[in-house]
């Protein structure tokens, strides 16, 4: 019996074929190009108003409009068991929770403990106070204290990771934080989500990193941005970012996790997220 992953397959390679005619390599190379994004996940932090009013409501809403994955930026007072058994009832899973690093470094057994009940498989620290980062030395030893955690991760059957805004890109005496971090720390222990319209926004090249550090970025906040100058948040598909060009190396960044994000949506938080699910649902690239 054909499975309905050889069916698509083989009806892919005969459309390939028919655009290149027989050269099977050049069909080959057209059917490798058609990728979707099979598993498009929102940061809770969009909903937020609306989590604070309603969690269960609020979760189950994120699934109606089709999204299959939700990473959290706090439990708005609910035990592990409880979020759990939400995402549950609405087929949704949570790879991924944002956590300051405070809390990691002050409690990280109670956090480790409470991922693996929710389903997390990735710590990442979403922002640091970087008033006092203000030498390169100080961001190595921001990048130690990554491979700490990142060590404590790694044992505890987990990952960590580091979400950038707009400061990390931007030279610091001549060298980008981003860079320190990335040099200072170790890949088997330290993973990166990019934020892509926060690298845009900063001037930095997404594409640039991808090629130089491969494999380091196990997941990406997708949200666009009007045409430079003004380089301003829209829902995804309403601004100018080229998704093709930067999903097209998913394989060689390493992502694993596509998540939506919009820090101030309008009109509304569904609305907002609606909007960009039904663009990236429809994405081929």
């Amino acid at each position: 019996m054909t499975t309905r992953r050889e069916f698509v397959a083989g009806t892919g390679a005969a459309f390939a074929a028919a655009a290149f005619g027989t050269d099977s390599a050049h069909a080959l190379s057209a059917l490798e190009r058609i990728e979707r994004i099979e598993r498009i996940g929102v940061q809770l932090y969009t909903v937020r108003s609306e989590m604070a009013k309603d969690v269960a409501a609020t979760i189950a809403r994120v699934a109606q409009i089709g999204y299959k994955e939700v990473e959290f930026a706090g439990y708005f007072g609910l035990e592990p068991a409880r979020i759990r058994e939400l995402l549950d009832a609405n087929r949704l899973t949570s790879p991924s929770v944002h956590t300051a690093i405070e809390i990691l470094e002050r409690d990280f057994d109670a956090q480790a403990a409470a991922a693996k009940v929710i389903g997390h498989a990735v710590l990442i620290v979403p922002s640091l106070n970087t008033r006092t980062l203000t030498s390169i030395d100080a961001w190595k030893e921001v990048a130690k204290r990554f491979n700490a955690l990142g060590r404590k991760a790694h044992d505890a059957g987990l990952r960590f990771a580091f979400h950038n805004h707009a400061v990390e890109p931007i030279p610091v005496n001549g060298t980008r934080p981003y860079d320190v971090l990335l040099a200072e720390t170790d890949p088997a222990l330290v993973d990166f989500q990019m934020d892509l319209y926060w690298m845009i926004k900063a001037g930095g090249d997404p594409l640039a990193y991808f090629e130089s550090n491969p494999g380091r970025f196990i997941s990406v906040h997708v949200k666009d941005a009007t045409a430079a100058p003004e380089l301003a948040m829209r829902d995804v598909g309403a601004g100018s970012v080229d998704w093709r060009k930067i999903f097209a190396k998913r394989a060689k960044a390493g992502i694993r996790y596509f998540i939506v994000e919009h820090d101030a949506p309008t009109p509304d938080p569904f609305t907002s997220i609606a909007a960009s699910y039904d663009y990236l649902a429809k994405l081929v690239f």
